[in-house]
């Protein structure tokens, strides 16, 4: 398992909230957890959207599991426009495996077939979110669109991240910082 640096210049382990004026249809209206950001870039999971592509079932069909029971029910998120083949779980750090990303003491990302086959058998995370896909950044690319009025970010709480309310997480989540939508505008100031 892998834990990231609590250095204070990161914004790992932050919600990233998009501006009312977000030009990027991808990310309109977006939540996204950071789970990683440095000098050689951002990654993270987009949490407040659903794919309509595929069923966690399918999921494991496809991935010949079969669970010996009864499959958990389980929501598949549009994690972000890159690799959206590829396979992530957000969770609480009550299962941290091999190859789990440890990103604060609360959550954690991994990104094998293993937890999903936990999952499955009803013996993985107390909390989850399973995404297709990531958002991703180069070096730099969060830091400017921050910059530019793009994006808010807030340090993340567990309770609203693995909330499955969605249709509200946007709203809540600039709530955290004390403001309402209507409050904000898409222009960036300058002095």
């Amino acid at each position: 398992m892998t834990y990231v640096s609590q250095n204070p210049d990161t914004l790992a382990g932050h919600l990233l909230i998009a501006m009312p004026g977000m030009p990027d249809p991808r990310f309109a209206r977006s939540v996204i957890y950071l789970c990683a950001h440095g000098e050689e870039g951002a990654m993270g999971i987009v949490v407040n959207r659903l794919m309509d592509a595929i069923t966690f079932h399918e999921l494991l069909d496809q991935l010949e599991i079969e669970p010996p029971g009864i499959v958990p029910t389980v929501r598949v998120h549009f994690g972000g426009p890159v690799e959206q083949a590829r396979g992530f779980v957000l969770h609480s750090t009550d299962f941290v495996r091999e190859g789990s990303l440890v990103i604060d003491d609360e959550v954690a990302l991994t990104a094998t077939v293993d937890i999903l086959r936990a999952i499955a058998e009803g013996r993985g995370p107390k909390h989850r979110l399973f995404a297709l896909g990531y958002a991703g950044w180069g070096p730099g690319q969060l830091d400017a669109e921050i910059q530019a009025n793009g994006w808010l970010n807030v340090p993340a709480d567990a309770a609203l991240l693995f909330d499955e309310e969605l249709e509200t997480k946007w709203e809540r989540a600039i709530a955290k910082i004390g403001a309402h939508p209507a409050m904000l505008s898409g222009e960036a100031g300058h002095a």
